[in-house]
């Protein structure tokens, strides 16, 4: 885990919407971007989205927000977002295929046809990936890990029920599944703790306190999960918030908006620790937190360092003048997922089910060293082979599952001694 203190931007917004605007934007307090972040990127890499896609390479949508609508983060500058916005794969599919009509013949030439396009353009990309979602949903599981559902201790009502811990659990039974999707956008409320932040007896717990477990249980759930798939080395998670609080509690026992905050960062493949300085509470600035860094060199090593961005991409994203200053906090920078699929496109298993015998199919960009490793559901290894070192190309392995019972398996595709792709394959004699 790694932690960056003091983050913010200058001249802070205490506005929610447009505060929360300028984190998704990428921008500073007084620009004003139709597109984010995530979608300039995503644009970068798959330049005139929506057309062609989903294709035989990428079959997934490129980035998911789980809930009922897309963030501005995913926007660009023109045209339908980079990511769809789900709660439910199965439902999602089952909802695409109870509505709809015929579309129009013709639109008329005037800004409402322009709507009405957008519209439809939205229904195809849905169409489109509704189906491959639910297949992936289906083919992944989760592990034994329990996710938390409840806070254990005293809290208001509406802050017992954790509901970051179920998003969580969907992000990663379609990353077991075989999903390519590059970013996952997951949100907790409740932050905005004017009064009631704590207990008027006892300032250790409360609604404050309750949302702090529903983050550290639901995310060690998470990981977890991932490692017992054999996943959390693909996988880095980062939190952030439009604004920091106030240090000072107000007479409601709460706290007002602030300026600057913590960022979170988990994962497997960090520097861990603490990154500046921590606050000083003799030394504020108008009851606030000074800040020490901006946001943006925090997001730049997510970009550059984990997805292997290029200075061409981190111009596209309008984070070039992060490049040299962000903070290194990721320690596997040669494994990014960008590398990641560049290395491994694809793994599969024919015949699948299987009675016994199946073939593993792989193929590498880059000559690597491989071992093929057989697990359950719950991420135990019940067999493996012997590393070898693999050539660039496809490759093939015939492997004997006679012996194992009826029911679901993990085949991974272990690269490197750290990059792992997947496929289910069943059992059933």
């Amino acid at each position: 885990m790694a932690i960056v203190q003091n983050v913010s931007y200058e001249n802070m917004n205490g506005s929610h919407f447009r505060s929360r605007d300028i984190w998704y934007m990428g921008g500073d307090y007084n620009e004003y971007f139709s597109s984010g972040w995530m979608g300039r990127y995503l644009e970068h890499l798959y330049p005139g989205y929506p057309a062609g896609y989903p294709s035989v390479e990428t079959p997934d949508p490129l980035a998911i927000e789980i809930g009922t609508g897309v963030s501005l983060a995913f926007h660009r500058n023109e045209g339908i977002p980079m990511g769809l916005s789900v709660q439910d794969p199965n439902a999602f599919y089952n909802l695409i295929n109870s509505v709809g009509g015929a579309p129009p013949i013709s639109l008329p030439d005037t800004h409402a046809g322009d709507e009405i396009e957008y519209i439809m353009q939205i229904e195809r990309q849905s169409n489109n990936y509704a189906e491959r979602l639910k297949n992936v949903y289906n083919a992944g599981a989760n592990s034994s890990t329990i996710y938390p559902d409840m806070y254990p201790f005293v809290a208001p009502s509406n802050a017992v029920n954790n509901p970051l811990a179920p998003q969580l659990k969907i992000v990663s039974r379609l990353i077991s599944g075989g999903i390519g999707t590059k970013i996952f956008l997951c949100r907790i409320g409740g932050f905005d703790t004017h009064a009631n932040q704590v207990m008027s007896n006892d300032t250790t717990m409360g609604g404050h306190a309750a949302l702090l477990y529903h983050i550290s249980s639901a995310v060690k759930a998470f990981y977890e999960d991932l490692g017992n798939l054999g996943l959390a080395d693909r996988v880095l998670t980062m939190t952030f918030s439009e604004f920091g609080r106030r240090v000072a509690s107000n007479a409601s026992y709460g706290t007002d908006h602030g300026n600057a905050a913590p960022m979170l960062i988990f994962g497997t493949c960090l520097n861990p620790g603490v990154y500046g300085t921590n606050p000083d509470l003799l030394n504020l600035q108008g009851g606030n937190i000074p800040m020490q860094h901006d946001y943006r060199q925090v997001f730049s090593s997510v970009v550059k360092d984990w997805f292997g961005a290029s200075d061409a991409a981190m111009e596209a994203v309008r984070f070039e003048n992060y490049i040299d200053n962000r903070i290194d906090y990721i320690n596997c920078k040669e494994l990014g997922l960008t590398e990641l699929f560049k290395e491994n496109l694809w793994l599969k298993c024919h015949p699948n089910p299987t009675s016994g015998a199946t073939t593993v199919t792989y193929y590498l960009r880059n000559s690597a060293d491989v071992k093929i490793e057989i697990r359950d559901m719950n991420g135990r290894s019940l067999a493996t082979t012997a590393k070898k070192n693999a050539a660039e190309g496809e490759h093939t392995l015939d492997m004997d599952l006679s012996r194992f019972q009826n029911g679901m398996y993990i085949v991974a595709l272990i690269v490197n001694n750290t990059a792992t792709v997947i496929q289910k394959v069943i059992v059933n004699r």
